[in-house]
């Protein structure tokens, strides 16, 4: 025998499995795939589990928003862009789903290159070491023109981006969220942080031209999140820094003129869920009333996945 006491374990109490309350059933588990079958099959087919379900839940809300009227903020980083989710963002726009676009300096950047040239993402290492990062002209110029005529004309930053992208008639306008955006006449609102992005290193570029404009789109997000109250959503996907640090001034603002900005969804979509994105998205904005969400994936898996659930329960889903 061991010098070392031992619990005796003989009077342990237990009890059946049968009678304890539980958290998986048999009724939520997965239906495994088959060839052929529809979107709705397969949603209906994840598990009742999780992050399946906020999923399902995100995805009716937005369509809940929009019987309701009220705002969907779709707020997005340079990622999401260059992982060729414009189009799919786009799509939902032009069904009404999504009424609001608000980005960081780098997502407007990404989608203007590629309405332009068709190609965007430039090998940072490679062309930092010869100084050549960033250094893209004609990028420059349209980003920085806007921000000028933006002022001048008082109108948003994402505004005059989207108007000059849709009079110089690119050869991939089609594919150009911004553009999209000044088509159907809804905000897409641009919050940069200066030094932030290549084109502030261009002659071109001027402070006050860019913080007027960005300013003033600061204005116009503020004013979409007032109305949020009572079935707004606000969608955060893949910015870490900026936007969700942008959100929480906006909610500030809104409150403090007297908007009920309460009982609306929120939810934050990225490869890692970082604090911001946490507290100042999911977690703070609906603490006196509504629900948040966090959902971790890859933005060209996760985002397709919402748009198709998003479609699919439009055909069903009724407040």
């Amino acid at each position: 025998m061991g010098k070392f006491p031992e619990i005796d374990m003989r009077n342990i109490r237990t009890y059946s499995a049968t009678t304890r309350p539980s958290k998986v059933k048999t009724d939520e588990v997965a239906v495994p795939p088959q060839a052929g079958m529809s979107v709705r099959e397969l949603l209906n087919g994840l598990p009742k589990i999780l992050k399946a379900e906020d999923l399902k839940e995100v995805a009716k809300a937005v369509v809940r928003a929009k019987q309701l009227h009220k705002p969907v903020i779709v707020m997005l980083g340079g990622h999401v862009v260059k992982t060729g989710c414009s189009p799919i963002l786009a799509d939902l726009a032009d069904h009404g789903y999504f009424t609001h676009f608000a980005s960081n300096g780098s997502a407007a950047i990404h989608d203007t290159e590629l309405a332009r040239f068709g190609h965007t993402s430039e090998d940072v290492a490679a062309q930092l070491e010869d100084g050549s990062f960033g250094m893209a002209e004609d990028t420059a110029a349209l980003v920085n023109q806007a921000a000028i005529e933006a002022m001048e004309r008082e109108e948003g930053f994402g505004e005059a981006v989207g108007r000059l992208l849709v009079a110089e008639k690119g050869p991939y306008l089609d594919r150009a969220l911004l553009a999209c955006c000044h088509n159907l006449e809804i905000p897409y609102t641009l919050h940069v942080a200066l030094g932030t992005d290549i084109v502030h290193q261009h002659p071109t570029a001027q402070g006050k031209a860019i913080g007027d404009a960005s300013l003033r789109d600061f204005r116009i997000l503020a004013a979409t999140v007032s109305r949020l109250g009572e079935g707004g959503v606000v969608l955060n996907l893949g910015s870490a820094v900026i936007m969700p640090e942008v959100f929480l001034k906006t909610i500030a603002v809104a409150r403090n003129l007297g908007h009920k900005v309460i009982n609306f969804t929120t939810a934050n979509f990225d490869m890692i869920q970082h604090y911001r994105p946490r507290v100042n998205v999911v977690q703070r904005p609906v603490l006196p009333g509504g629900k948040g969400y966090s959902i971790t994936g890859h933005h060209e898996i996760m985002i397709p996945l919402l748009a198709a659930a998003i479609h699919e329960y439009a055909q069903t889903e009724s407040v």
